[in-house]
């Protein structure tokens, strides 16, 4: 399935920031139909980087989340993004597990 079709599919919402028509960062985030929303994809792009785009991304993600009834925003990243989601966004590193299926 192409992407673009998974991303219509199964998200929740996404948001994205451009500057002169060009995407220069997105956030996808997909629910459960309930209280819990999960942060996928977050990307801004290398020369966009370190201003302020990934943290305004991610509360426009937390704010469109909460308007639709989510009391909850996951996100699972690797150890060398937690100045970012957890300094800089403001999530709370919990513990959560990770099975690899293929």
């Amino acid at each position: 399935m192409p992407w673009s079709e998974r991303l219509s599919r199964y998200s929740l919402f996404w948001v994205s920031a451009t500057e002169a028509e060009d995407i220069v960062g997105f956030v996808n985030v997909i629910g459960d139909g309930g209280a819990h929303a999960v942060v996928l994809d977050t990307v801004v792009s290398p020369e966009m980087q370190g201003r302020g785009i990934g943290k305004q991304l991610i509360e426009i993600a937390a704010t469109e989340a909460r308007a639709r009834g989510c009391h909850w925003l996951h996100v699972d990243f690797e150890p060398r993004l937690a100045g970012f989601y957890v300094d800089v966004c403001g999530f709370r590193a919990t513990t959560s597990g990770l099975r690899r299926l293929i």
